[in-house]
């Protein structure tokens, strides 16, 4: 089975399981394949979590370790310290070869269930397959309450190139501005993950900037609050951690280049 052919496969299977989709959301046979990969991205995103067969795990898991892997994997391997212990990396978090990634997550832990949105939280859901939601979806439940600000929680990442997936929620930035309270928040999302990761015994873990973007924390002070706990995190515990700060906008990279060079 081709690429195209899987991608028909699990349209149909997930429309079929979806009676109420948007009107939009058909599957035409003359669509490009990258249309097609419109369509099944979205389809994945308003999924509710709920079992899926074998043979859909099967096809899905084929047709994204193809998907995943046409683009560049980037490893730790291939990138320089900015300093001991910290690197910088720009580019799409989804794309690294690294133990764990982390994930700017919403309290639902569920990924964002908006159809074709390009957050973060979107594309790893996307990219790692409907496991990723259906385990977060789990925690969740055995946990009794959505996942509270400045915690994190770690899942498999199924068919990324990372080994795991770290799960924080970050403070959200409201017409009220930053405080000191969110400030802790956000520091506590970085030490919560790191922790984490010390405590399963991984080698390298990539941040993405957490609570910017969608959740509105200043790039500038949230970059300073990232590197400043990571920092303390490292020598205080003296930890072994090689920690990637991944960016993706050009502006992120010069306020951590210029972090780290001071």
């Amino acid at each position: 089975m081709n690429q195209e052919a899987r991608l028909d496969y699990l349209i149909d299977y997930l429309l079929d399981e979806n009676p109420n989709a948007d009107e939009s959301m058909s599957l035409d046979k003359t669509d490009t394949v990258e249309e097609k990969i419109t369509l099944f991205r979205g389809l994945c995103n308003i999924r509710e979590p709920k079992p899926v067969t074998e043979t859909f795990t099967k096809v899905q898991d084929a047709f994204l370790t193809e998907w995943n892997h046409e683009r560049k994997i980037t490893s730790l391997q291939d990138l320089e310290p900015a300093r001991p212990h910290l690197y910088l990396w720009q580019g799409d978090i989804t794309s690294l070869a690294v133990d764990a990634i982390v994930n700017a997550a919403n309290s639902r832990l569920l990924g964002c269930l908006k159809a074709n949105h390009n957050c973060i939280d979107n594309m790893i859901h996307t990219r790692a397959g409907v496991q990723l939601r259906l385990e977060c979806h789990d925690l969740i439940t055995t946990q009794g309450r959505k996942e509270p600000m400045g915690k994190a929680k770690m899942t498999k990442a199924y068919n990324l190139p990372s080994n795991y997936v770290i799960h924080t929620v970050g403070p959200f930035i409201d017409e009220r501005g930053v405080s000191p309270f969110k400030e802790q928040l956000l520091a506590s999302s970085y030490l919560s993950c790191l922790a984490l990761a010390d405590a399963y015994q991984l080698s390298s873990i990539a941040f993405c900037c957490i609570s910017t973007g969608e959740f509105n924390f200043p790039n500038g002070r949230a970059a300073e609050i990232a590197v400043e706990t990571v920092r303390e995190y490292i020598n205080k515990n003296q930890s072994k951690l090689q920690v990637i700060f991944n960016v993706f906008k050009e502006k992120d990279v010069l306020i951590y280049q210029s972090l780290l060079e001071n």
